[in-house]
């Protein structure tokens, strides 16, 4: 798709050169009331790439909504220099009205693509992304954050077997980036089938909005952009300056990613957080009886970063604590 194509979405068509927002409708609450997903379309006169730049897969990942809506109300993809943004700010509207992560019936819409018209709530709305959106882009960042009260450092995951993913990854330049296997069933394996490359943003936890997070996104998705000629200017990384922060040398590149977890059940508190590095062997946590009886001291497995950190005090044995990766070089995208 090309910027001089006439596009469609939804049955409305937008010309190049003008900017339009596209109501889709997916279904009704039990009151009535139409739900519907606004797509938000701008686009250049010259030919180009036609970028997805989606949020709110999860309704209650609200960074990743903020990230699109920022971009949009700053103005960012009115004066484009080819191509054309495709920006939709929340996917999983049901999510997003009840504070949840799936839709009202308990699925998630991230395992339910390709979807159908027929099927379940989740299905119905993956089924409107896979046949209204997706035919009509050519490669797209998906925004999200940690879930169930985990904090994710700003970070991209793509897709190790897709070269343009990895040169997508590359030209975003998050803190960290690393390869992460497609799911069956998610946005991103659906739209791997279909040829269309999409990477995963993530950063920051649900329910709670994290302003360096967002900021870090729309520097990356700024940068993607001057990558492929729609932006004239990219901002430069920015690092966090606290100690040993991975941004001090960033972007890095991580791989061999593992999860510490709990070896036994009480209060959590740690001692190193997302971001920073750490030796193996290092103390970064604890966990404490609530009758003082006993204290586990929680260590790094490994040299590495961790790239993302469990929120929530109250911990089960057997609990994600941190999850912990090493800097590796990229891969070699010839041999794809």
């Amino acid at each position: 798709m090309t910027s001089d194509d006439v596009l469609v979405i939804d049955d409305i068509v937008i010309p190049p050169g003008s900017n339009k927002t596209v109501e889709i409708q997916v279904a009704r609450l039990l009151s009535g009331t139409l739900i519907h997903m606004p797509v938000h379309v701008f686009r250049s006169e010259n030919p180009g790439p036609t970028i997805l730049l989606s949020g709110g897969l999860h309704g209650d990942e609200v960074n990743g909504i903020e990230v699109v809506r920022r971009m949009i109300s700053l103005g960012i993809f009115e004066h484009i220099h080819c191509g054309t943004v495709v920006a939709l700010p929340i996917i999983n509207v049901y999510g997003f009205l009840f504070f949840s992560r799936e839709v009202p019936d308990g699925k998630d819409v991230n395992r339910s693509f390709p979807g159908s018209a027929q099927g379940s709530l989740a299905a119905q709305v993956a089924h409107t992304l896979s046949t209204k959106i997706l035919p009509v882009v050519d490669m797209g960042i998906d925004f999200h954050t940690g879930g169930a009260s985990r904090t994710n450092y700003p970070q991209i995951r793509y897709a190790p077997e897709d070269a343009q993913a990895i040169h997508m990854a590359q030209a975003f330049q998050a803190p960290i980036s690393m390869s992460s296997s497609l799911i069956s069933g998610s946005l991103r394996a659906c739209g791997h089938e279909m040829g269309v490359p999409i990477i995963v943003y993530e950063g920051g936890e649900s329910l709670r909005l994290d302003e360096k997070a967002v900021k870090e996104a729309i520097r990356g998705t700024k940068r993607f952009l001057h990558s492929l000629g729609m932006l004239s200017k990219a901002p430069k990384t920015h690092g966090i300056k606290d100690r040993d922060r991975v941004s001090k040398k960033s972007p890095r590149h991580i791989a061999g990613n593992t999860w510490v977890r709990a070896e036994a059940s009480g209060l959590f508190s740690f001692e190193r957080q997302s971001g920073q590095a750490v030796r193996e062997g290092e103390l970064i946590g604890r966990i404490r009886n609530p009758y003082d009886s006993y204290t586990v001291k929680v260590f790094s497995p490994m040299d590495g970063f961790i790239v993302g950190h469990n929120n929530i005090p109250l911990v089960h044995r057997g609990d994600a604590l941190f999850h912990i990766g090493k800097e590796t070089e990229w891969p070699d995208t010839a041999a794809h």
